[in-house]
């Protein structure tokens, strides 16, 4: 896993070891960040952060800062490595569960990656989340990528800004209107 664009550009990534998670392909990454080009001076959240990659790949494009959440003592060390490799200054690592992570956050963000494990219902609940504590700032992004077997409940329709699907996963870019 490299990054694409920006300051690290080609820098590879550590991914987590074993097979407990899913990372984000550099395709879907290209995905992503085709659809969201600003990424200059924003602030940027990770949930289920796993090796780290979509917000490494933010912060080499110019984001200002990142905040990682995982619960995973394995992916916390990975996110570690890839900070300490690439010699990150703007990252904050958070070893916590995303909802209680969420629940206790008081900060704003401007792009909100949401990569949960595929068909546990956790991209929906961690919607209710984020919208119900206003954790998105005004004519800020969540970036959602789910299995496409997973919906996206229809109380969030009118929030999609955009949505992109491949056989297996769909990345949903929801905002305020």
């Amino acid at each position: 896993m490299r990054i694409i664009a920006g300051k690290y550009k080609k820098s590879n990534l550590f991914t987590v070891p074993g097979f407990t998670s899913r990372p984000t392909t550099d395709f879907l990454r290209e995905v992503i960040f085709s659809v969201v080009f600003d990424w200059e001076d924003k602030t940027v959240l990770d949930l289920f952060a796993g090796s780290g990659s979509l917000g490494f790949e933010a912060i080499s494009r110019g984001a200002n800062s990142v905040d990682f959440v995982d619960a995973s003592e394995k992916a916390i060390k990975t996110i570690l490595k890839n900070k300490h490799k690439l010699g990150c200054e703007n990252c904050r690592i958070h070893k916590k569960r995303v909802n209680s992570f969420l629940r206790k956050c008081e900060t704003k963000f401007d792009m909100i990656f949401l990569d949960p494990p595929y068909e546990k219902n956790l991209v929906n609940d961690t919607l209710n989340i984020i919208f119900e504590n206003r954790l998105l700032r005004t004519g800020g992004i969540i970036i959602a990528e789910h299995s496409v077997y997973e919906k996206i409940d229809e109380k969030f329709r009118e929030k999609i800004q955009n949505e992109k699907t491949t056989k297996h996963s769909a990345v949903t870019f929801l905002g305020e209107r």
